[in-house]
């Protein structure tokens, strides 16, 4: 998201939000801190502070209070700008060690945001929040995630408990593994496993409701269905991509979608130096997990012949340290691309168009 300052404003004030108390700092336009101060993290301590103060910029870190934050404070006239940390702060390095200033407290990051937000907002890197029900729907997917999570957690405990005491497990599917694995578990470790088969069965009947949930939801998305022509992008990565978009316009050029999600390699060229390194791995990890999947699906047995499976298993007939990997990032970060185009254009998908075009006439 991109920002003009075309003035320095009367007012600026960052805020450095905390978990029950966040710390606010007042500069004026010739960059005097004129008020500082804490105020509850709650919707009511927000808005009898923010109601008060004329129409100002208003600067916070992006975090897990910044989005209703930012929405109160936008409600009451204010412009607001919610920077992004791992920008602001500089990249992790090579040791993983953020290059971040030595000296700071809640008051003086309120401060810095304040100043910066006067100064030069483009030295923030702003992002955009997604809408309350955005938001909302959003968890909905997120918490399915993390039954599947758990699910395949105690799945894998089950197994390797059976395994450990010298038997194994047949294999089934997940729905299924709650009763073939009680048909196989040793008798000694009966006690110690059913709960967690059982566990594992409940975990499934509330995984499918979820499902249900999420399919009636993706009904009030039409561009979600869109999506879902490519074969192996299924409802809920079609939703969720959908969902993490939110706006597909404030992308000029699709290819910036992959390097929304994450799925384009780092840079850190210096001189001559010009390392191979991997993929930044930044935004939303859930999406870029779910278009890794979809894209594991396509280069699989079952994928469908097309110009993305074509292009995956050209990189993995080049040979060399992890190509399949590198062909099931490359497939995503392509398949990112072509759902924001058919997103965009409203088209039918043409599964051989490249093909289509490259063959002789």
């Amino acid at each position: 998201m991109t920002h003009v300052q075309s003035r320095i404003p009367n007012l600026t004030i960052g805020v450095d939000l905390g978990d029950r108390l966040s710390r606010v700092a007042q500069v004026d336009a010739e960059g005097n801190e004129v008020r500082s101060e804490a105020i509850a993290t709650t919707p009511q301590a927000v808005r009898t502070y923010f109601e008060a103060i004329p129409s100002a910029r208003v600067v916070m870190e992006a975090g897990t209070h910044s989005p209703w934050v930012s929405r109160e404070i936008a409600a009451l006239g204010h412009e607001v700008i919610v920077g992004n940390p791992s920008e602001m702060y500089g990249k992790v390095g090579r040791r993983g060690k953020r290059r971040r200033c030595k000296k700071r407290n809640d008051k003086l990051d309120a401060s810095f945001l304040a100043r910066q937000g006067r100064a030069d907002v483009s030295l923030l890197y702003p992002i955009r929040h997604r809408s309350a029900k955005t938001q909302a729907d959003l968890e909905l997917l997120r918490g399915r995630d993390q039954l599947v999570q758990v699910r395949t957690k105690l799945v894998n405990h089950v197994r390797g408990a059976v395994k450990s005491y010298g038997f194994r497990l047949v294999r089934s599917s997940t729905p299924a593994f709650p009763r073939r694995a009680l048909e196989n578990i040793p008798e000694a470790l009966r006690p110690a496993l059913e709960p967690v088969t059982q566990l594992i069965a409940d975990l499934t009947k509330r995984v499918d409701a979820f499902d249900e949930i999420v399919q009636q939801r993706i009904n009030e998305y039409p561009e979600a269905k869109q999506v879902q022509q490519i074969k192996g992008v299924g409802p809920i990565t079609a939703l969720a991509f959908v969902l993490l978009v939110d706006d597909p316009r404030r992308f000029t050029d699709s290819r910036d979608v992959g390097a929304y999600f994450g799925l384009v390699p780092q840079l850190d060229e210096s001189s001559d130096s010009q390392p191979q390194l991997g993929i930044t791995k930044a935004g939303d990890e859930l999406g870029r997990r779910l278009l890794v999947s979809a894209a594991h699906y396509i280069l699989g047995p079952f994928g469908p012949e097309c110009d993305l499976r074509r292009h995956g298993l050209a990189i993995c007939a080049r040979g060399g340290p992890n190509a399949k990997k590198r062909a099931a990032v490359a497939v995503a970060r392509k398949l990112a691309v072509l759902m924001h185009r058919l997103w965009v254009d409203n088209t039918a998908y043409e599964p051989d168009r490249q093909a289509k075009r490259q063959r002789p006439a």
